[in-house]
């Protein structure tokens, strides 16, 4: 079993803002986790005991005991994510969803989602946009195009 290389050494000040940490109860799982790691090794519990206390990897506490050393408890603080950006903003997504809302255009029954697409579209709303693109929002407000009545 390889040596400890990196070494934590927590100050006072780092112990108690730790432990309290993971006793707060809006703390994320993520953060908690990694406090007790920090708390762990620098009590010098070995990393095998660490793995089966906090339920993670062997490679998961040498990586935090390794950020420890560059990083501080700045590891503590969640990095961006990876992933593409939401293209309409909750403006644009109001107006859709005011725009299902609204009465159908004349000739119809009711919208269609290639029908709120190119209006939004007509309108300014957007530039461009996909009518399933339109389906995708209005599902995340759990419109419903048939039922419009309130409560039904």
């Amino acid at each position: 079993m390889p040596k400890n290389i990196y070494l934590v050494k927590l100050n006072k000040k780092q112990h108690r803002e730790l432990q309290h940490l993971t006793k707060k109860k809006t703390t994320t799982p993520r953060t908690v986790k990694r406090a007790r790691i920090l708390l762990l090794s620098h009590e010098g519990i070995p990393d095998p005991e660490i793995v089966t206390r906090v339920e993670v990897s062997i490679c998961t506490v040498r990586n935090i005991r390794r950020r420890f050393q560059t990083e501080g408890l700045n590891l503590l603080k969640e990095k961006p994510r990876p992933g593409r950006p939401t293209i309409f903003d909750g403006e644009t997504r109001a107006k859709i969803t005011t725009l299902a809302c609204s009465e159908a255009p004349e000739g119809r029954g009711q919208w269609s989602l290639r029908l709120l697409a190119d209006k939004a579209v007509e309108l300014g709303y957007v530039e461009d946009i996909h009518f399933d693109t339109v389906g995708e929002i209005l599902k995340k407000t759990r419109f419903n195009r048939i039922e419009s009545e309130v409560g039904v």
